[in-house]
């Protein structure tokens, strides 16, 4: 096994693209190393992208916020601006693991471990985040639901690194929450989790819309039906079950030990109630 710590974007993507063997990327290595562990990978080359330049950081812009792929959730929580602005997408973060993962997991390495059942994807698809992917053709930057292609696979083509995750800058009277159901209070994996993310016009009423549901299919699914149950309305009691009805019609979901697919519909209508209750409160509604 080699093992590689390079300083710029580009050696990185250089030798994971000349790799003869399985590659793997460091950041946090919160799910690398614990599969490593287990026997289930045997990486020949590990490229620790965490000292170049600009993936540790957090950089708030004109446009939004730029999240560096090696940025630790916990770091995430500590930045007030970006709790104030995208509170949906740090509260998801903040349910990955214990309090000591939090300190090395990170939010582009729960996307490209992709699990149906990741906390922080839901949230990134309802804010409409973007990864910026660096590879060797170049860069590219495209719709974070567009990185998983399943449970554990990517979109990325050889050679590629998600470096940085973006999210616009925040438009006026608008909100977003998360919600994940688990059989624990803490530490374990989302049986059914949803993200809202909600803007309001200066009457309350809701003019764009996004609802993401975790755990409900191979991929998080972004559920177009629901957005549009929502926009004109101010999230009235019939607006609510009807939103939960097509959340639950939407989901694709397994029978496990962990929950039944009866069981994951039912409760993904209730977590979308409950979280697109709470987009509207933070985006000012009433």
């Amino acid at each position: 096994m080699r093992y590689i710590r390079p300083l710029s974007i580009e050696d990185a993507v250089g030798e994971l693209a000349r790799a003869v063997g399985p590659a793997a990327i460091l950041a946090g290595g919160s799910d690398l190393l614990v599969r490593m562990k287990g026997g289930f990978i045997e990486p020949e080359l590990i490229v620790d992208i965490k000292a170049i330049n600009g993936l540790s950081d957090i950089q708030e812009t004109a446009d939004g916020f730029r999240i560096g792929a090696a940025v630790p959730c916990a770091v995430l929580g500590e930045n007030k601006a970006l709790r104030k602005a995208w509170p949906g997408v740090v509260e998801a973060a903040k349910l990955i693991g214990s309090k000591q993962v939090q300190g090395r997991c990170t939010i582009v390495g729960n996307l490209c471990n992709a699990s149906p059942a990741a906390d922080s994807v839901p949230a990134l698809v309802a804010a409409g985040a973007k990864a910026v992917i660096a590879g060797p053709s170049g860069k590219r930057t495209i719709a974070v639901e567009s990185v998983p292609t399943g449970p554990g696979k990517t979109s990325l083509a050889k050679g590629e690194i998600v470096e940085a995750i973006l999210l616009d800058k925040r438009a006026p009277n608008s909100g977003d929450a998360y919600q994940r159901f688990i059989p624990r209070t803490e530490m374990d994996i989302a049986v059914v989790s949803a993200g809202v993310n909600l803007t309001l016009d200066e009457h309350g009423v809701i003019k764009a819309a996004r609802v993401a549901l975790g755990a409900a299919a191979p991929t998080v699914l972004l559920v177009a039906e629901a957005a549009q149950v929502l926009v004109g309305s101010k999230l009235d009691e019939a607006t609510l079950d009807r939103l939960a009805k097509v959340c639950s019609g939407a989901c694709r979901p397994i029978d496990d030990k962990r929950g039944t697919i009866e069981f994951r519909r039912k409760v993904a209508g209730v977590l979308a109630k409950r979280v697109a209750a709470t987009a509207y409160e933070r985006a000012g509604g009433k």
